[in-house]
């Protein structure tokens, strides 16, 4: 049986190596079944960070960025993303509708996202994304941390509601991507059920 490919995304001030080391404890048990794609915010290579800036400057970029990452690699089945990235993940979704691309594109294709520390864009020019509702009856799994101080909770509970069918875990912390038994069983499962 093929692994299963997901791409990986980054918070503000990350990288993707940073999120690989981060997810060490989540995805060590996970590397015979799930290849996990890590790449950079596009404003990396110029000295900047974060897929976009205060009141959402630079996500046309990033945007065109992922669809043209879409366009050239091999199929990605899911996405994951933590903080930033999990909010990006959330646009991604988005994208897979028909309407949901710039420039006549071709919508997005994955089957699954995963997003950590999430939290919704409340920008005027996302609210078209966020409009198509069928795209957002995908699978999704959503973990929050109770004692978050970067991303509230509620936030991250204001995102999953969007979904159609959220997998939402909880955990004690704060803004991290946990490796607790109970998070890491589960996100197995998930995934085991989207590789299926």
């Amino acid at each position: 049986m093929s692994r299963i490919r997901v791409l990986c995304l980054h918070g503000y001030h990350g990288s993707g190596p940073i999120l690989r080391e981060q997810m060490k404890p989540l995805a060590e048990d996970l590397e015979e079944t799930v290849e996990f794609v890590y790449v950079d915010a596009p404003s990396l290579s110029t000295g900047d960070f974060g897929w976009w800036h205060h009141e959402f400057r630079g996500w046309e970029r990033t945007r065109d960025w992922m669809a043209d990452l879409f366009a050239q690699q091999r199929h990605f089945d899911g996405v994951f993303g933590f903080s930033q990235g999990a909010a990006l993940v959330s646009l991604l979704v988005g994208m897979r509708g028909s309407d949901g691309q710039a420039g006549g594109r071709k919508p997005l294709s994955f089957e699954f996202a995963m997003m950590v520390g999430g939290f919704r864009s409340d920008s005027s020019k996302h609210a078209n994304l966020y409009a198509s509702l069928d795209s957002y009856t995908l699978p999704s799994l959503h973990i929050m941390g109770r004692s978050d101080s970067i991303v509230p909770i509620e936030d991250s509970r204001d995102l999953s509601d969007h979904f159609t069918s959220p997998v939402v875990l909880e955990h004690s912390g704060g803004h991290v991507i946990p490796g607790t038994p109970f998070i890491r069983n589960n996100v197995a499962l998930f995934l085991g059920r989207m590789a299926g």
